[in-house]
């Protein structure tokens, strides 16, 4: 039996810091504040920021609502990202995406100013993840794979690690914070050629494609560490990653489970997060 890389103590770790840092700043005067700005009525988007809210609150960590219609105009809504990277109370913004066709990605991603880009969406908060300048803020599910890694002692150096998905959500950065960490990487995608003879050599995969059982049996091998980032409804109806987890665990050494893996650290660095541009905002004063 494989060991489970369980979420939930890394999370506590994680807000076990953060909530000193956050009495901290209050003893400064400063309420670190994270505005969750969500369009439409999308049940993810609604479930992810009672989970967001939820765990602020228990962190002292005022949130602000701005939800808007699904027919909104993208006109208003970056009328309201203005507003809130002006309002200096506000450190933190979380835009829920994807957002309705009308409106376009790019420029909402645009007009967020990376100062309070928590969630790493913007150019300039990707640009610090792929040169290390730690300017804006990582993606937080990709960090929140690193977050497991270190939480759980896995020394990445001279390992070979293999993403699955090339995304700038979770792909790409993530596998920025792997060679950060000394790993050797190599990052797989539809167009790859024979898949299984990449993730099998590998002493490290991350899946996150988001596709049921795209990591099967014949795809890994004794010893990896497997870092599941998908969630997918299987067909009774519950939740899975990407990893067909009954054929794989037994094989690794140690997994991810889904739920109750990587999705459960992501608001805890998403708080985290928040309390940072708080820190930042006051050296800048």
């Amino acid at each position: 039996m494989s060991m489970l890389l369980k979420g939930a103590p890394v999370a506590a770790a994680i807000n076990e810091k953060t909530r000193a840092r956050v009495q901290a700043l209050r003893s400064r005067g400063v309420v670190p504040t994270l505005a969750l700005v969500r369009v439409g009525e999308n049940d993810a988007d609604i479930y992810y920021e009672h989970s967001a809210v939820k765990r602020c609150a228990a962190l002292e960590i005022e949130t602000k609502l701005v939800t808007l219609p699904g027919d909104v105009s993208e006109a208003e809504l970056l009328r309201k990202i203005d507003e809130l990277n002006r309002d200096s109370s506000v450190h933190g913004v979380l835009i829920f995406r994807p957002l309705p066709k009308s409106v376009s990605d790019a420029a909402v991603c645009a007009a967020l100013s990376s100062d309070k880009d928590v969630d790493g969406i913007t150019d300039g908060s990707l640009a610090g993840v792929f040169t290390g300048s730690g300017r804006g803020f990582c993606p937080c599910t990709a960090q929140s794979c690193a977050e497991i890694l270190d939480f759980y002692g896995v020394d990445c150096t001279g390992k070979r690690a293999t993403v699955l998905g090339r995304s700038l959500v979770i792909g790409k950065p993530v596998s920025q914070l792997l060679l950060a960490r000394n790993a050797t990487v190599t990052v797989c995608h539809t167009k790859t050629r024979d898949l299984a003879s990449e993730t099998k050599r590998a002493d490290i995969v991350v899946a996150a494609v988001g596709h049921l059982n795209a990591l099967t049996a014949d795809k890994v091998a004794p010893g990896q560490i497997i870092v599941d980032v998908g969630i997918n409804t299987d067909d009774t109806g519950k939740m899975a990653g990407d990893v067909d987890f009954a054929t794989v665990e037994p094989i690794v050494s140690a997994i991810t489970p889904v739920p109750g893996g990587v999705g459960s650290v992501t608001t805890a660095v998403l708080a985290s997060h928040t309390v940072e541009a708080a820190e930042r905002q006051i050296k800048i004063m």
